[in-house]
C-alpha cells in the first residue's frame, strides 16, 4: 500500500509538472531577453567595448601575473613618478595598441552581424559556418595578443620598482612572480 502511494505521488509530482511547464519554460528561459539585441550572441557592453578597443578581461594573463598594462599604468602615472619619457612611451603604446584593438573590434562585430543575419534568415550552409566560425576565433585571438603584448611591450617602459609599486597599487600581491625572475631586464621568463 505505501508503495502503491509512493507511486501514485510520484506520478502526480510528474504530471504536474509537465503540466505547468509550457508557461513557466517562458519565464525561466534566460535567453528570451536577449532577442531583442541587434547581435544577440553579444551584449550592448561587449559591443561597446569591442568598438572602444576595450581588454575585455583578454589580457588579464598579464595583469593578474605582474605584467602592467598601458591603461593602468597611465591612470597611476602620478602615483608611478613616471618621467615625461615614460608618460610619452606608455601613451604611444597606448594608443597603437587601442587603435589595432579597434580595427579588431570592429572586424569581430562585422563578423559577428554577418553570422546573426544568416541565421536570422536562415541562410547558413555549413561551409559558410565554418569559415564565419573560424574567422571570428581568429579576429578574438588578434585581440587577444594585441593587448596581451601591449602589457609585455609595457616592462622595458618601467623600472623593477615601478612594477612592484604598480602591483601594489592594484592590490595585487606578489602574484607568485620571484623576485629573482623580475631582475632580468624587467621579464619574468615570459
Amino acid at each position: 500500500m505505501i508503495r502503491h502511494l509512493s507511486l501514485f505521488s510520484a506520478t502526480l509530482f510528474v504530471s504536474s509538472f509537465l503540466l505547468s511547464s509550457p508557461g513557466s519554460s517562458q519565464e525561466h528561459n534566460p535567453y528570451t531577453s536577449l532577442q531583442d539585441r541587434e547581435i544577440r550572441a553579444l551584449s550592448q557592453a561587449e559591443m561597446e567595448g569591442l568598438l572602444e578597443g576595450a581588454g575585455l578581461g583578454m589580457a588579464l594573463t598579464a595583469e593578474l601575473n605582474g605584467v602592467p598594462g598601458p591603461l593602468h599604468v597611465l591612470e597611476l602615472a602620478t602615483e608611478l613618478e613616471l618621467t615625461p619619457e615614460q608618460r610619452d612611451a606608455t601613451e604611444r603604446l597606448f594608443d597603437r595598441m587601442n587603435a589595432r584593438a579597434r580595427e579588431i573590434g570592429q572586424e569581430i562585430l562585422d563578423s559577428e552581424a554577418e553570422l546573426e543575419r544568416r541565421f536570422r534568415h536562415q541562410h547558413m550552409d555549413p561551409e559558410t559556418l565554418a569559415e564565419l566560425g573560424r574567422r571570428i576565433a581568429v579576429l578574438r585571438g588578434d585581440l587577444r595578443v594585441t593587448h596581451l603584448q601591449a602589457h609585455l611591450d609595457m616592462l622595458p617602459i618601467l623600472t623593477p620598482d615601478q612594477v612592484e609599486q604598480y602591483l601594489d597599487l592594484r592590490g595585487y600581491d606578489t602574484l607568485g612572480v620571484d623576485d629573482q625572475e623580475m631582475d632580468h631586464g624587467h621579464h619574468p621568463h615570459l
